[in-house]
């Protein structure tokens, strides 16, 4: 089964054991709305891709780990959109949760969808208790404070930000979770596959600010201009576009070199030059003013 398969079944049966016959409907709505359409789906696919190149001996484990880490990420979305922090009325081409659905529901939404994640990876210590608990942990982590996306988004309420510990937990630490989840889930340690989610996640960081930069609100399917608007810390502003687009190609030569060894190395190196040629911005259609 192709991987965007194997994550769309996880998430959807993640949403459907949380909209019950009970449940209200109007929040059982948005929990599906939150998630679908799913995007790119780069942090599950990289999870399974480090499971797969380690060996992938405990796929529903696997599946498990990738709609949780999943989750989060839209759950995210979901918080940072709010008017309480970028007010954004667009999110993947259309209108964003509290647009549709209002800021309590909104809010319940991000909510429900991260209680939701950890339950989706507790259900799976009932079977697998030796990976199940390190899985909940890195993800929990990599969530909350002090370095996870918890943490990236409270820097922004700072008067002074360490740019460096910013992006590593607004932008990397759910790239880390993805890589060292890959490897819990398949039996290995974790550790040497920090690196690795750290550079994609610092790549990810500078595309995005080049995106942000040079495109348009209907190529990127939410509001462009968003750093220069809200004063925020990004690459363009620190290096210029220039800068930032060499900056990008070196960390995704630096990420690629940085993959430990195991057996899918070669299939995981061309996995992440495929996301690099996906996070390259191309044919900027906006000039940053």
């Amino acid at each position: 089964m192709p991987l965007s398969a194997r994550i769309e079944a996880a998430v959807t049966a993640a949403i459907a054991s949380a909209q019950g016959a009970r449940a209200p409907q109007k929040l059982a709505h948005a929990l599906n709305y939150a998630v679908t359409p799913g995007g790119a789906r780069i942090r599950p696919t990289i999870l399974m891709s480090v499971a797969l190149a380690c060996g992938d001996d405990r796929p529903a484990l696997t599946d498990a780990a990738a709609a949780a880490l999943e989750l989060i990420h839209c759950a995210s979305l979901v918080h940072d959109d709010m008017p309480c922090f970028d007010d954004a009325d667009m999110r993947r081409g259309k209108p964003s949760v509290h647009r549709a659905y209002g800021e309590p529901l909104a809010l319940l939404t991000g909510d429900s969808l991260i209680i939701l994640a950890f339950e989706v990876l507790a259900k799976t210590a009932l079977t697998d208790p030796t990976r199940a608990p390190h899985l909940l942990l890195t993800l929990a982590r990599r969530t909350g404070m002090p370095g996870g996306i918890c943490a990236g988004q409270g820097w922004e309420s700072e008067t002074q930000i360490d740019l460096s510990a910013y992006h590593q937990a607004k932008t990397g630490a759910l790239f880390i979770a993805a890589t060292q989840m890959g490897a819990i889930a398949a039996g290995q340690d974790p550790e040497p596959w920090e690196e690795l989610g750290a550079r994609i996640g610092e790549a990810f960081q500078v595309a995005d600010d080049l995106r942000d930069a040079l495109y348009d609100e209907e190529t990127l399917g939410k509001p462009a201009g968003q750093d220069e608007l809200l004063g925020r810390p990004n690459a363009v502003a620190q290096l210029g576009v220039q800068g930032a687009t060499k900056r990008l190609k070196d960390i995704l030569g630096g990420a690629i070199a940085s993959i430990p060894s195991c057996p899918g190395e070669a299939a995981l190196a061309n996995m992440v030059r495929a996301q690099a040629e996906r996070l390259t911005p191309v044919a900027p259609t906006r000039q940053n003013s």
